[in-house]
This record gives C-alpha cells, structure tokens and sequence, in this order.
C-alpha cells in the first residue's frame, strides 16, 4: 500500500482525492492542509475514522513543518493541490496568492527533493517516488470561439490566480528538468459538485436560490467553462499519478462547455423540479426569476475548453458524468446535506460578491 501525502486535502478537490484513495483502498494518506477559509474537515467526515488516513494542520510555506512531515512519513508520492484558487479573491488580494501558490510550491518542491535524493540509489521507493502538481487550465489565458487548450498551448494567464498558479507550474517543470525530480502536471478545467465552498459559481447559485436571494451572472453570462465534475477529476488524478509519464503534463476536462448563464438555467431548472414547495414559500413561479446581472469582473477570460485526448489516449481515462448528470447530483447533494455549508453560509462567506478590484 502506497503512502500519498496530499496537501490541501480539506479543499474541495483535495478532499475528494482523499476520499477516492481511501474509498478504493489504493492508499495510506498524510492530508498536510492549513485549514484557511476554504478547508473544511467536515468534507473528510466519511473517512476521519479510517486508520489509513492523518491529518496535520500545518502550512507549506513553513519549512521545518514540511520537512518534519516528509521524515516522520515517508511518503511514496505527493499530491500537491494546496492553493488559494478563487479569482475574484486574487483581484482583491494577490498577494496571499503568490505566498501560497508560488513560494509554498516551492517550498515543497525542495522539500520532496532533499527528501527523494535521499532514499538509496537504485531502491524500489526512490524508483517509483512521484510529485505530482494540480493546476488549472486558466494558466492558458482565454480562448476565441473556436479551439482548445492542449498540453502545448502557450501560458497566457490573465489574472493573479491563474498568474501564481503559471508561476508554481514553471517550478515544478525546472525541478523536474534541473534536479531530475520525478514530477507530473495536470492542467484541469472547472470542477463542480459535492463539497464545494460556497463563493463559487455553482454552490453560489444553489444556495442563494434556496434563500431566494439574487443569481448573480458576471456581463452577459456568455463567458464558456468547460466542466467536470469533481469525482471524475480525483480519478483522473490517481491514474495520472500511476501512469503518466514522468516530466509531462496531462490536461483534464469534461468535455462539457457551457456558458455561465447556461450552468445557472441548468441549475434552477433542477431546483424547480426538486423544489416545488420552496418555490411556493418564496412566492415565485421559477428560480429563473432570481436571475440577476452584474457588472463584470476585471480581465474576465472569455473562454476555456481542454482537450483532454492525451489523458484519454495514453492512460485510458473517461469522464463518467455528463454535465447533465453532473448537475442533478451536485444540486440533490446540496439540497440532502446542509449540515456541511450551512455553517459555511452563516459563519464564513454568506454569498457576498467579491473581486471588485481593490488591490493596489
């Protein structure tokens, strides 16, 4: 059984990952997490219990916590997903996300290295370490109408998020090429579904929809994300992990566009069948009418769409939602479990807008 030390495991995707190993009996898990705003162990209640999995509180810019994790577990692999990722918080304050993104990133990537070099030459553990780095397709700026992004499209980010996640993914490669760190990337699109914190679009919408409170669509809602559901992306992950070819990025996506106004309809149109009462209480014929449009966000991409053929030709993996599918679950999940973001709501983020721009 493999020990995956797996930063950022309290996160949406992170604990989803966690989940996924621990589910499938793949993995002994060491999740490193800070616990800022966005980490939550409530989302790893299911497997708190289970002997093969820990959790340290710590940060990945400190150092001595890092190494001292590294020692005392030995890991085989690290999955590194810690990061602030919401881009309107990266308009207001960019510089927690250079902190994190970049000098955490580095940190960690010095780290593995002391770490792997020093296990025996010619050993099974040091053949067969792995550091794989999740990222995002944003790194690749905004798309026309037509087109994908592929392991090979320049880096062209456009916000401080996608800027500080450019940065971490270019350290990842020059450790890689520099000092032989067996590394692997992969470059996700949009994910959505159980677990998510609530200033994103998705559980944004569901939640203010059940509060009857406005929709907020950025411009015109024509901005196009192409989605995939959370679940689907863990299991990406882990065959990367097992598969991929060392020193080579593999693009993840669900193969499902779709404009931010057409995600919204989706939802309320879910919502609309699932909660007809609600509906009654709140006096309206449809959530559709909760729709609101706003300003737009500053240097808002137009569109992303990953062609993720690499990831399907070479390692065998399909994306086992649709959009669709995806949607229903993620809105049936949040409707079945507000023990988990109803304390988010009240104590955390109550859905107020943010990204207006005031850094600088």
């Amino acid at each position: 059984m493999r020990r995956i030390l797996v930063t950022g495991g309290a996160g949406f995707i992170g604990s989803a990952v966690i989940r996924h190993l621990i589910r499938n009996g793949q993995a002994e898990v060491l999740n490193l997490d800070k616990l800022t705003y966005a980490g939550n162990l409530a989302s790893l209640a299911s497997v708190a219990d289970d002997p093969r999995y820990r959790f340290v509180q710590a940060d990945i810019c400190d150092r001595a916590a890092v190494v001292r994790v590294f020692e005392e577990f030995r890991p085989d692999a690290v999955m590194h997903l810690a990061a602030e990722s919401h881009v309107d918080r990266s308009i207001d304050g960019p510089s927690a996300f250079i902190q994190t993104n970049v000098v955490g990133t580095a940190t960690l990537l010095e780290a593995a290295t002391a770490f792997w070099r020093s296990l025996p030459e010619g050993s099974g553990q040091r053949a067969a370490f792995r550091f794989l780095h999740i990222s995002t397709d944003e790194v690749y700026g905004t798309l026309g109408s037509e087109g994908l992004f592929t392991e090979c499209t320049p880096y062209d980010p456009r916000s401080p998020y996608s800027a500080s996640k450019a940065a971490s993914d270019h350290l990842v490669m020059a450790w890689h090429h520099t000092y032989g760190l067996p590394t692997l990337i992969t470059n996700c699109s949009n994910n959505y579904g159980p677990f998510h914190f609530p200033e994103k679009l998705v559980p944004l919408v569901i939640l203010n929809a059940l509060d009857g409170k406005a929709l907020p669509i950025y411009g015109k809602g024509d901005n196009i994300r192409d989605w995939l559901y959370v679940e689907d992306h863990a299991r990406a992950l882990c065959r990367v992990l097992e598969c991929g070819r060392l020193g080579e990025t593999y693009n993840v996506g669900g193969n499902n566009e779709r404009t931010n106004l057409e995600v919204v309809r989706a939802i309320c149109d879910a919502l609309d069948r699932l909660q007809p009462a609600r509906l009654a209480a709140l006096g309206l014929r449809s959530f559709h009418d909760l729709i609101t449009f706003v300003q737009d966000r500053p240097g808002h991409d137009k569109r992303y769409a990953i062609d993720a053929s690499k990831l399907c030709g070479e390692l065998g993996w399909r994306a086992e939602e649709s959009f669709d599918t995806g949607i229903v679950k993620t809105v049936t999940w949040y409707l079945e479990n507000d023990w988990w973001w109803r304390p988010i709501r009240e104590q955390k983020y109550a859905g107020q807008r943010l990204g207006g721009g005031k850094a600088g």
